[in-house]
């Protein structure tokens, strides 16, 4: 999921070459994407580190994501024409033509996941294919028909955690579970928010990310702070189930409880400062949190 606020306009200089391409991996989720698969790596090796495991599926990751991201900004192609957000990629703004948008996409895909078939097993592979099926037809189809695309479009932002964790253990656990439910759970606290900010936006592309005749915010409101509230003890499991210590246990409980803390006021009555402050500690949440895994992972 984009995770951006501010206009995608195309940087300076960009045309339809090489910049253009890679504008449409997004490389910054892509990179994002790779990092999160990578701490789930390290958590189900219990920070036992095979390098060229983890460099393999570090990089087909990466590129099968790219891909991904791809194929879903062909497919989104006319809704991105009309937000302004994103009206400026490179196939509504006509650096990229669809077919070779399509033809990108695919390729990358195709690579990065006969990739990580080939290097570090099937398993991971499934689960990259699983979860672009999953965001590409039924997350996107979904945002112009149902608010169910919100907790739709949060199970592949989660999967990356469970590639990572097939690679190091060859197919999942309990662990590897837990870890994605902390990442479901975030992503729907961050999408809520994001959706308030962007409500005209979204509304202009039909999309329905945020619960629908809902104009004051209320719903939302009370749905980012049950979504907070429920993300605080399941963020502590990782030390019940011996994953990681006391020091991930404490701090995962207070970055927890200053997310609520943070959401609260928009649960009461939201406003673009309210929801914006939401924003902003799901951006911060979800990078601390991975901190303190890796910090305090302890051998299985």
């Amino acid at each position: 999921m984009d995770n951006r606020v501010a206009p995608e306009e195309p940087s300076a200089g960009a045309g339809s070459g090489a910049a253009a391409y890679l504008e449409l991996t997004k490389p910054g989720i892509a990179v994002f994407v790779m990092l999160t698969a990578g701490v789930g790596y390290w958590v189900g090796s219990g920070g036992v580190v095979v390098p060229t495991d983890l460099v393999n599926m570090l990089l087909g990751t990466l590129v099968a994501t790219g891909g991904a991201l791809a194929l879903n900004q062909y497919v989104e192609r006319d809704k991105d024409a009309v937000m302004l957000r994103t009206r400026g990629r490179p196939i509504p703004s006509g650096r990229v033509t669809p077919v070779a948008g399509l033809n990108f996409g695919a390729t990358l895909f195709l690579a990065g996941t006969v990739y990580l078939a080939a290097s570090v097993g099937p398993v991971p592979a499934a689960l990259t294919v699983g979860s672009t099926i999953a965001y590409v037809f039924v997350y996107t189809p979904l945002k112009t028909r149902s608010y169910l695309a919100t907790p739709a479009g949060a199970v592949p932002g989660a999967v990356p955690v469970l590639i990572g964790w097939s690679t190091a253990t060859g197919g999942l656990s309990s662990g590897a579970w837990v870890l994605f439910a902390i990442g479901f759970l975030w992503q729907l606290p961050h999408v809520l928010a994001l959706g308030w900010l962007l409500r005209e936006d979204y509304s202009r592309a039909g999309f329905f990310l945020i619960p629908p005749a809902d104009p004051d915010g209320w719903k939302i409101g009370k749905h980012l702070l049950l979504y907070t509230t429920a993300l605080v003890p399941v963020s502590l499991a990782p030390t019940l189930l011996g994953l990681a210590g006391g020091v991930y246990f404490w701090g995962a409980l207070a970055l927890g409880l200053a997310f609520v803390a943070l959401c609260l006021p928009a649960a009461r009555h939201i406003d673009n400062a309210r929801a914006r402050r939401a924003f902003l500690a799901s951006l911060a949440y979800h990078p601390l949190w991975m901190g303190l895994l890796v910090f305090d992972t302890l051998p299985l």
